[in-house]
C-alpha cells in the first residue's frame, strides 16, 4: 500500500527517482508496519525521494522533517509542509532552508555539543550517494541508480492509485467553523464512508510560522490516529486554493453542546471523561507534543459517548521531558499563570487547562467567573488577573475527592501542579483519590461503559452540532485568480497523505 502510494506521488510530482525501505518480515494485515519498521520509513516513502542541492563544498539534501530534526544554525526544530529543510550527505549537517545560505559551506564545520543529535537514524545511515563533481556554486542533482531506473522503467505495468481529491467526495453540512478553517460533513463516493473535512484557504497560510501551524496540526492527526482517544487524520489533498484535511467524523457532539443542555455533571461522570482526557494528553506527553488547547468545544463524545479531543493547531511538538517552550497562546478561560507571567512552560499547561476543564464540568461554571456590571471587570486583562492573583474557590457541594483534584491541577506553581513532576506524573494523576475507582487497563481499551450516550436521531448526528454551523450553505468561494498567483505553491509541497491505518477493507490493497 505504501509502495504503491510512493508510486502515485512519483508521477504526480514528476520526482527524478524513488527512495525505498524493505524489510524482511511481513505485517499482521494491510496498512501496518513490520515488526521492527520505524514509521519515519512510511512518511518518507509519502514524501517521495528529497531532492539534493549543492552549495559550494557541500552536498545538501532537501529532507521534508518528519522525523525529529534541529537546525545546525539557529537550533530550532526544522519542519514544514514540503522541503523545508537540508542535511549535509557527507557530514549529516542539518539545516533550515531559509538558514542554509548562512552557514558556511564546509563539511568541517564543527557540531554544537549542545544541540540535540542530528544523527540520522542507524538504518538510515548508509543512505550516502556518490554525486559527481559540479562547477557551479548551487545546483539541482538529479538522483536516479541504475538499479532503481530498472524499477522505475517498470511503472507502467504496476496499477498506481490516482489519490484523492475534491471531486472524490459528495458534501454534506457545515458542522464548523473557525477563525482559518471551516469544517464540513463529507461522504467519501467510493465506499459511502462518512468524514469531516477541514478546509484551510492557502492565502490565510502566508509565513513561515502559519505554514508551521499546518504542518504541526497534520503531523499531529498522523500520530493521533493509533490513540482511541483522539481525532485521526485519513488523507490529505489540495487544489491551488485550499488544502484539505479529511479526518474521523465523531457525531456525538462536543462537551460545550452537551453542558449547556445539562449545565453540570455528577462527579462519576466528570471522572469518565477527566480519565479518558488524560490518557489522551499522557500520549501526547510521551510523543512530545503540549496541546494547549483543551476546552470543552474541543472535547468531542462518539457515538458510544467515549471521548475524542481534536483541533490539533495550537499544538507544540518537538517538546522532550524537561524542554519548555515560550509562545503566548491558547484560550483566554484556559490560559496556565506561568504563560501570562511569561514563563517557559512544558506539559504543565495542558493539566492546568483539564483543572479548568474538570471545574466547569462539575460546578457548572468557570472557575474565573466574572459577574458585575462595571465594564473594567469584563475585560481579557481582568481575568488574566483573576487567574494570576485570585484563589480558586471550591464549591461546597464537591466531595473532598473532586475538591483535591481541583486544588492540585489548579495549583498556580507548575512544580507543585498534579501531573508535572517530570518522572511520576501520569502516574500521581492515576494513583490519585479522585481516580481510584478507574481501571486504567479497561479504560483504555474502551471496555468501561461511559456514563451517556448521545442521541443520534438521524443518519449523521447533526442534532448534536451547533444550528450555527448546519444551517449555513454548503458550498466553497470560487477560487480568485489574482490570489492563486500571489501563492508560493512550493512551500506546500508534500502535503498530499492517505493514512493506511484508516484506509477501510475497500481501499485497502
Amino acid at each position: 500500500m505504501e509502495l504503491e502510494e510512493a508510486f502515485r506521488l512519483y508521477s504526480r510530482n514528476r520526482d527524478s527517482g524513488l527512495l525505498l525501505h524493505v524489510f524482511p518480515s511481513i505485517p499482521e494485515k494491510p496498512g501496518m508496519p513490520c515488526p521492527g519498521e520505524d514509521s519515519w520509513y512510511c512518511r518518507m516513502l509519502a514524501d517521495g525521494l528529497p531532492l539534493l542541492i549543492r552549495a559550494a563544498a557541500e552536498t545538501r539534501c532537501a529532507l521534508s522533517a518528519s522525523q525529529k530534526a534541529y537546525c545546525g544554525h539557529c537550533s530550532e526544530r526544522i519542519w514544514g509542509l514540503g522541503r523545508q529543510g537540508y542535511k549535509c550527505i557527507n557530514c549529516k549537517l542539518l539545516v533550515h532552508k531559509r538558514c542554509h545560505k548562512l552557514v558556511p559551506p564546509t563539511c568541517q564545520r564543527p557540531m554544537d555539543p549542545t544541540m540535540p543529535s542530528q544523527e540520522p537514524p542507524a538504518d538510515d545511515r548508509n543512505d550516502e550517494v556518490d554525486i559527481p563533481p559540479e562547477d557551479t556554486d548551487e545546483i539541482f542533482c538529479l538522483l536516479l541508480t541504475q538499479d532503481m531506473k530498472t524499477l522505475v522503467d517498470g511503472l507502467d505495468s504496476i496499477k498506481i492509485s490516482q489519490g484523492l481529491g475534491l471531486g472524490d467526495f459528495d458534501l454534506i453540512r457545515v458542522i464548523g467553523r473557525g477563525s482559518y478553517a471551516k469544517v464540513l460533513l463529507v461522504r467519501l463516493k467510493k465506499n459511502d464512508q462518512i468524514y469531516a473535512m477541514k478546509v484551510v484557504k492557502k492565502e490565510l497560510v502566508h509565513d513561515d510560522e502559519d505554514i508551521d501551524w499546518v504542518q504541526t496540526e497534520k503531523h499531529v492527526f498522523e500520530q493521533a490516529s493509533s490513540n482511541p482517544f483522539l481525532v485521526g487524520l485519513h488523507s490529505c489533498f489540495q487544489t491551488d486554493s485550499r488544502l484539505f484535511l479529511v479526518i474521523e467524523y465523531v457525531n456525538g457532539g462536543d462537551l460545550m453542546f452537551h453542558m449547556q443542555r445539562q449545565r453540570k455533571l455528577p462527579e462519576e461522570h466528570a471522572r469518565f471523561y477527566a480519565a479518558e482526557i488524560c490518557i489522551a494528553l499522557n500520549f501526547l506527553h510521551e510523543r512530545g507534543i503540549i496541546y494547549r488547547d483543551l476546552k470543552l468545544d474541543n472535547v468531542l463524545l462518539d457515538h458510544e459517548g467515549h471521548i475524542k479531543l481534536t483541533d490539533y493547531g495550537m499544538c507544540k511538538e518537538g517538546i522532550r521531558p524537561g524542554d519548555t517552550t515560550s509562545t503566548f497562546c491558547g484560550t483566554p478561560n484556559y490560559i496556565a499563570p506561568e504563560i501570562l507571567r511569561g514563563e517557559d512552560y512544558g506539559f504543565s499547561v495542558d493539566w492546568w487547562a483539564l483543572g479548568v476543564l474538570m471545574f466547569e464540568m462539575m460546578a457548572g461554571r468557570s472557575p474565573f467567573d466574572i459577574i458585575t456590571d462595571n465594564p473594567d471587570m469584563n475585560t481579557e486583562e481582568y481575568l488574566f488577573q483573576v487567574i494570576l492573583e485570585k484563589p480558586i474557590r471550591i464549591p461546597r457541594s464537591l466531595s473532598v475527592k473532586a475538591a483535591s483534584v481541583l486544588k492540585g491541577f489548579l495549583n498556580k506553581d507548575p512544580k507543585e501542579r498534579l501531573g508535572c513532576q517530570v518522572q511520576t506524573g501520569f502516574m500521581d494523576i492515576k494513583s490519585h483519590t479522585f481516580f481510584r475507582s478507574i481501571d486504567w487497563d479497561q479504560l483504555e481499551k474502551k471496555q468501561v461503559t461511559p456514563p451517556f450516550k448521545p442521541q443520534i436521531t438521524d443518519d449523521y448526528g447533526l442534532d448534536n452540532f451547533d444550528t450555527q454551523f448546519t444551517n449555513e450553505p454548503v458550498q466553497l468561494t470560487p477560487d480568485d485568480e489574482d490570489v492563486i498567483k500571489r501563492i508560493d505553491q512550493s512551500e506546500f509541497e508534500g502535503f498530499e497523505y492517505i493514512n493506511p491505518m484508516l484506509l477501510t477493507t475497500e481501499e485497502s490493497v
